[in-house]
């Protein structure tokens, strides 16, 4: 099979266990794209939380927010934002039950409530600017992930209350909102159907658990050596760990490089 597009997850696959991108990693994309291989970012993160890392890659096509927020080339493809009336739905619970909320729109994001602790955690172990708060950012602006800042277990009542709504939890104090039967694996479908092209032309790496449906959709699914054991059960082919040269090794291996 001739592989024509790879799709990368970031952390613990693109970024390290210092938190930085190895030079064979951007060795390695320079490579892929002399040889006219498409290379894009495949993340739960937003446009904007990807961007000093796609500008380090040189890298300018995104699958963000978990499928839901498609870029290709710079051109913005596909958009699929939560629903309204289940953001409010949402936002009553969350003042009900004490939680808050950091809502990730298109260009920027913020919180329904300042320096909630539970919001705090999570999102300084992302490096990310504490957001100011706002908290009807929802009803004036396209929503496309939500952060409910919980502890675990206390998320069951928005999970029964709103069906249309996915909750995945990233952190011990947060959980993601999609769009039910959002993932990465969608919205690579979406940019392969833009592109023409089938999902055996395609490979992605990745290494955590919200990568499950798009190392199991692509053509070949490279799963990290540092990846959950699951994952690695779902892959095609487990590389090397990240510190090790993960992304080089695994497409020297299927022969890209």
């Amino acid at each position: 099979m001739t592989y024509k597009i790879v799709f990368l997850d970031i952390d613990g696959t693109i970024l390290n266990t210092k938190q930085e991108i190895p030079t064979s990693t951007k060795e390695a994309v320079n490579q892929l794209k002399e040889k006219g291989i498409d290379v894009v970012i495949a993340t739960g993160r937003s446009p904007y939380h990807a961007k000093s890392i796609a500008d380090e890659l040189n890298v300018d096509s995104f699958v963000t927010f978990n499928g839901s927020f498609i870029v290709y080339k710079g051109k913005t493809v596909f958009k699929r934002p939560l629903s309204l009336e289940d953001l409010g739905t949402l936002y009553d619970l969350s003042l009900s039950k004490g939680h808050s909320l950091t809502y990730l729109g298109e260009k920027e994001y913020y919180t329904s409530v300042e320096n909630d602790p539970h919001m705090l955690e999570c999102l300084n172990s992302l490096h990310y600017i504490i957001p100011e708060e706002k908290p009807l950012f929802w009803k004036e602006n396209d929503i496309f992930q939500v952060h409910l800042n919980c502890l675990d277990g206390e998320e069951k009542p928005y999970v029964q209350s709103i069906p249309g709504f996915s909750f995945v939890r990233w952190h011990r104090t947060s959980l993601d909102v999609m769009p039910q039967n959002s993932s990465k694996a969608a919205g690579i479908e979406e940019l392969l159907k833009y592109l023409h092209l089938s999902k055996e032309e395609a490979v992605a790496f990745g290494d955590g658990l919200n990568d499950k449906e798009m190392i199991s959709y692509v053509g070949m699914g490279v799963a990290m050596g540092n990846a959950h054991e699951e994952l690695k059960s779902l892959a095609n082919l487990i590389t090397t760990h990240v510190d090790e040269d993960g992304i080089l090794n695994g497409l020297k291996t299927i022969g890209l490089l």
